[in-house]
């Protein structure tokens, strides 16, 4: 089949020539080399091993030297206060203050060489978030609708999700940097209709959509009046109105009817049913609640859930309450990390990993712990923020992430950082990266595209799948 290329259409999107998604006719190219070129993307270790994705986010900049890639030979203001542990995987040692998740390492990779050049959290969640820069680099932009979909939209525009299930699921969200919702989260220009359902303090039962549901409330007759009400409304509307907001709102409607009549998937969503132990493993607080409620998603086959570790990437400067704390440690940042924001993350993360295993869900299960960027080698004191200790400034050029399950070669580290841990030394990896390989694990090929409303097309990911992991 051959497609004409129109220059006009790719000029406008701003979508470079030469891109293996685009469209080829005789003059161009042969679909016989696009066709051996997604061969090879198919081929790729990792791919189609996973039946769901599981990402951690630690907003804010996670510490790679207090956490993934400590220094320990480095010089103190490099090192920091911290030392760190031997894991049970020899060799391999991580931070002081995770030593539970130091035993499950033999289920882990350590990808230590991530890197980019967005220094501010909102630019930088949005590459995080969807593979691409923002327009608006080292910034904090507001959503727009013209904004790129997140990798949870994407995926809910190339995989139709099953009758009364979600593709994508957003907990503990929205992820707020510094002060709004981070731009990346959302459906961008593919419209709210792919947005992910987005959950906030999943403790609270009326965040949880099974709430919408009770049999002696609601009978099937009265749940099937409401919807023929609707779709009589949505008739005569359609009839007068053809605007992209009612499209979306359609849409979402029709997707929250076919919610209400799936009651295998709303019983997922009661945290009633874990006992009362594994609730204390994972944590009582938000983020620890919205770990256990990721497992049980993950139980019934969602196959994207994003879990944002804290849901603030600053909070410790506006509240008191450790829920809100987040990792953008500017300063005070051992204090922190020692006392709240590692102990936290290492009992939930730990129990994740353990219940994941344990359950025999990690083997088709890429599960990932990533945030927008780490921070800096020089520990300092800025005046510029709240606290009377030294912490580190925001730092991408070399930061670490885990990654775990689905093929991934456990008790391993990819990539490694100077001796500094200012910059790559070995496999430079970039977001685009990982967002190939998350991707390319679901059995999509991450060299595709997709389409927007106008039907011009987009990379799936402009990176490559990370090989060396599986």
């Amino acid at each position: 089949m051959n497609f004409v290329l129109d220059r006009r259409k790719w000029l406008f999107t701003g979508v470079p020539l030469g891109l293996n998604c685009l469209r080829f006719n005789s003059s161009i190219g042969s679909a016989n080399q696009v066709n051996s070129v997604k061969q090879i993307t198919r081929n790729a270790p990792g791919f189609n091993k996973a039946k769901s994705v599981l990402i951690v986010y630690t907003g804010g900049g996670m510490s790679q030297y207090e956490s993934w890639d400590p220094k320990p030979t480095a010089p103190a203001e490099i090192r920091g206060e911290f030392s760190s542990i031997a894991t049970s995987v020899p060799g391999i040692r991580i931070g002081e203050y995770l030593p539970l998740t130091a035993k499950w390492m033999s289920k882990l990779c350590l990808i230590r060489s991530m890197t980019h050049d967005d220094l501010d959290h909102g630019s930088a969640s949005y590459l995080a978030l969807t593979g691409q820069f923002h327009s608006r680099k080292s910034s904090n932009p507001p959503i727009s609708p013209n904004d790129h979909p997140s990798m949870s939209a994407v995926l809910r525009k190339l995989r139709v999700p099953p009758i009364g299930s979600h593709v994508a699921v957003h907990l503990n969200g929205p992820l707020i940097a510094p002060i709004l919702p981070s731009a990346g989260q959302n459906g961008g220009f593919l419209g709210r209709a792919y947005e992910p359902m987005i959950l906030g303090d999943v403790r609270e039962s009326d965040q949880l959509p099974n709430h919408l549901l009770d049999d002696q409330q609601m009978p099937a007759v009265r749940l099937d009046s409401r919807k023929k009400l609707m779709d009589q409304l949505e008739h005569f509307q359609q009839k007068y109105n053809q605007s992209k907001e009612f499209n979306d709102y359609s849409e979402t409607t029709k997707q929250a009817f076919h919610l209400l009549g799936n009651k295998r998937y709303l019983k997922a969503f009661d945290l009633s049913e874990e006992s009362e132990k594994l609730k204390d493993r994972y944590g009582r607080d938000r983020s620890g609640q919205a770990c256990l409620l990721a497992r049980r998603l993950i139980e019934i086959g969602i196959p994207l859930v994003i879990v944002f570790l804290n849901h603030g990437i600053r909070g410790q400067d506006r509240s008191k309450e450790v829920d809100d704390f987040g990792w953008d440690t500017h300063n005070d940042i051992f204090e922190m990390m020692k006392n709240h924001l590692l102990p936290h993350f290492d009992r939930s993360f730990s129990t994740l990993v353990s219940d994941l295993s344990q359950r025999g869900l990690l083997d088709s299960t890429l599960l990932m712990c990533m945030g927008e960027f780490g921070r800096a080698p020089l520990v300092a004191l800025e005046k510029t923020f709240a606290g009377s200790s030294p912490g580190r400034k925001h730092w991408a050029a070399c930061y670490s992430i885990v990654a775990a399950g689905a093929g991934v070669q456990g008790g391993t580290v990819y990539g490694a950082s100077d001796q500094r841990g200012a910059y790559p030394q070995d496999k430079p990896t970039t977001p685009a990266d990982v967002i190939a390989t998350i991707f390319n694990s679901l059995g999509i090929d991450p060299s595709g595209h997709f389409e927007d409303p106008f039907s011009r097309p987009y990379p799936i990911s402009t990176g490559k799948p990370i090989q060396g992991l599986f």
